[in-house]
């Protein structure tokens, strides 16, 4: 199995951080010093970004095993933004053992939209999918704008993305293809409807790429699960929504509640 990177800060409850899409950790470093002030932090860098090697396939099963292989074998809440929500989803699914709660951060079990299931068109995913292969690094620019899109201060966010994704090797082109096609094709509502542990789920009112309106359908699926909103916050609120992001996920674990 290829050597996950990881960083380890603080002591306490340990949280694994989980990133997303075309990310790597170093894209939360600095929320996640401030976490440490709390609990202890561990940042990993998906397979095939970042400082991670690639591994083949790239799907939510290796990713899984990856990540459980390398961190600590104590549970602990696993924290996933983004494509990472599908990550920790996972593993709390095949390993159970490994987890004590979860944090959905601007995530979803279903990414893309359904009949009655809000989502990000198919569509726009497959055109990113085309995209690639003709400039990888344009198409990674242009989904970091989407993220910051109609925000206060989206130009200085921007920069700040920017900055922290050019800070790390290019993810693997093969693995940003294959990413995008688990984002497609995975549905884990069933898993999150029936997983025992705790559950928290996190949204920016407006984030453009996981709409606000799945709090309601997620609600669906778990009638007491706990949704913080942070009011004009968009899909990277651990940039612009430092202080009160800090503050849902520790309400949460000194709380914690399915």
């Amino acid at each position: 199995m290829s050597k996950i990177h990881i960083e380890r800060f603080g002591v306490g409850q340990p949280i694994v951080m989980v990133h997303g899409w075309g990310m790597h950790s170093g894209i939360w470093r600095e929320f996640a010093l401030d976490l440490a002030q709390f609990y202890q932090i561990t940042l990993v860098d998906l397979p095939g970004h970042g400082l991670s090697p690639a591994i083949t396939p790239f799907t939510l099963q290796t990713i899984a095993e990856s990540l459980v292989n390398a961190v600590d074998s104590a549970p602990a809440c696993w924290l996933g933004w983004s494509f990472g929500a599908e990550v920790v989803l996972e593993i709390a699914r095949r390993f159970p053992e490994r987890v004590t709660q979860l944090i959905l951060l601007a995530g979803s079990p279903c990414f893309v939209k359904k009949q009655n299931w809000p989502g990000m068109a198919e569509s726009v995913l497959d055109n990113f999918a085309a995209s690639l292969l003709k400039d990888s690094q344009a198409t990674l620019l242009r989904f970091l704008a989407l993220q910051i899109n109609g925000l206060e201060n989206s130009k200085g966010l921007l920069q700040q993305l920017k900055s922290a994704v050019l800070a790390s090797p290019p993810p693997d082109p093969a693995t940003l293809q294959a990413g995008l096609q688990i984002l497609k094709e995975t549905d884990l509502r069933e898993v999150f409807s029936s997983c025992p542990v705790p559950i928290q789920v996190i949204l920016g009112t407006k984030d453009t790429l996981v709409p606000i309106t799945l709090a309601e359908k997620l609600h669906e699926l778990r009638p007491n699960l706990p949704v913080t909103t942070l009011n004009r916050a968009g899909h990277t609120p651990f940039l612009s929504h430092k202080a009160g992001l800090l503050a849902a996920i520790t309400v949460f674990l000194e709380n914690p509640s399915c």
